[in-house]
């Protein structure tokens, strides 16, 4: 668990005023001093993470943010910060000692997202009083806990809380590959070692397809793309699936037959974290696009671009050829996303491993409402390769778009 990628961890977030004790539950929380504390207001700036194992949930995230009524160009700036880490959050604790107009602000705003959220309120050794709770159970509010984050009065039941107030897709966490293989299967998964992969190690997502695939007890050969024409003649009957990166899925097509069973990690991605269908669909906006057209590339990491760099050299020179003239390519990385979506005729997003499901399908919400088709790197070359149809064919109740250039 403590090598559970921060994409795969139920994000909870810590949120309140200033000074209202969110970086003390924490600390308690986690039993470690991993946010400073200080009576001064507006102590925490930009937004704390720490994972760790929360039994009975398993691997979190829990995220400190800055006083949502913090002051001055720096407090807006503090406040934007924790704003965008609403995008991320799949649960929430709300911190406070006593209800304004800010608390309702930030309920009306998890609510918007539809985030559970449990509400702690603190310093019940200073408030020497019930009127807080009086308020908020007055509201018909849920999910309440008093707290005092200097004597840890509350804490273990604010724990408890946590587990029952979990989304349930966090405690029967969904397969990323396990459903597409039997006991018994063979699945390939080609992996290319190229100068962007981690030294001395393989990416964490093929390493959690290898895992899923032995829990089912089906055997998984890893190989290189040089070496998959070996491994198939060197198999005594055929594998049930291949599964390859997106930036090799030329190479792959061209060594294996039609009939075998085919896919690309990008693409279990978009299925696992996000609105699978709308990612397909939004491949169709490609047939549409036109020279001088405007194109969003988004990338979840910050990464240092090397060589054929997919998002930057690959898929680009894929769009131009497609569109037959230059097109006007931008590419985000990180949590820079755009705010103005609407002047892209297309997103195309990276596979998000390590996002949480909660930002991706926060990210595919704002494409929706400015109206721009969203797809994802798996599913476009798919589609500008011709061949995704071939890529969802093991997956079932899925509509492939029409492809009108691929005759």
């Amino acid at each position: 668990m403590i090598n559970t990628p921060k994409g795969l961890r139920l994000h909870i977030g810590v949120f309140g005023r200033r000074n209202v004790g969110k970086s003390s539950i924490l600390n308690k929380l986690v039993n470690q001093d991993i946010s400073i504390v200080s009576d001064t207001p507006g102590t925490t700036t930009d937004p704390v993470e720490k994972v760790m194992e929360l039994k009975p949930i398993g691997p979190v995230v829990f995220i400190d943010t800055a006083g949502i009524d913090d002051i001055g160009t720096l407090g807006q700036s503090r406040i934007d910060k924790t704003l965008k880490v609403f995008d991320r959050t799949e649960l929430a604790i709300l911190v406070t000692d006593n209800w304004t107009v800010y608390e309702e602000k930030i309920l009306a705003a998890l609510g918007e997202k539809s985030i559970p959220v449990i509400i702690a309120a603190n310093k019940s050794d200073v408030r020497k009083d019930t009127k807080l709770e009086q308020t908020i159970k007055a509201n018909k509010l849920e999910n309440l806990v008093t707290t005092d984050a200097l004597s840890g009065k509350g804490i273990d039941t604010l724990r408890s809380m946590l587990s029952e107030v979990t989304p349930r897709e966090f405690i029967d966490e969904p397969n990323i590959i396990a459903d597409l293989v039997k006991p018994g299967h063979t699945v390939i998964l080609v992996t290319p070692i190229d100068i962007e992969a981690p030294k001395g190690r393989l990416k964490m997502l093929q390493v959690h397809c290898m895992r899923e695939i032995l829990d089912k007890n089906a055997y998984c050969i890893v190989t290189k793309e040089t070496e998959l024409k070996n491994v198939l003649l060197n198999l005594r009957y055929e594998p049930d699936l291949i599964v390859c990166d997106s930036q090799i899925l030329t190479q792959v097509t061209e060594q294996i037959g039609k009939e075998l069973n085919l896919t690309t990690f990008s693409i279990l991605m978009a299925r696992y974290k996000g609105d699978f269908q709308t990612l397909i669909a939004g491949a169709e906006a490609i047939d549409k696009l036109l020279p001088g057209d405007k194109v969003l590339i988004a990338e979840a990491c910050s990464h240092h671009p090397i060589g054929d760099d997919i998002g930057r050299v690959q898929i680009p020179n894929l769009l131009k050829e497609y569109a037959d003239g230059e097109l006007d390519i931008e590419v985000s990385a990180g949590r820079d996303f755009p705010e103005n979506l609407s002047v892209y005729k297309l997103v195309i997003h990276c596979g998000g491993c390590i996002f949480n499901r909660k930002e991706v399908l926060s990210r595919i919400a704002k494409a929706d409402l400015a109206n721009v088709p969203i797809t994802n790197y798996g599913i476009a070359i798919g589609y500008l390769n011709h061949s995704l149809e071939r890529v969802l064919l093991p997956f079932k109740d899925v509509m492939v778009p029409d492809m009108a250039k691929t005759e």
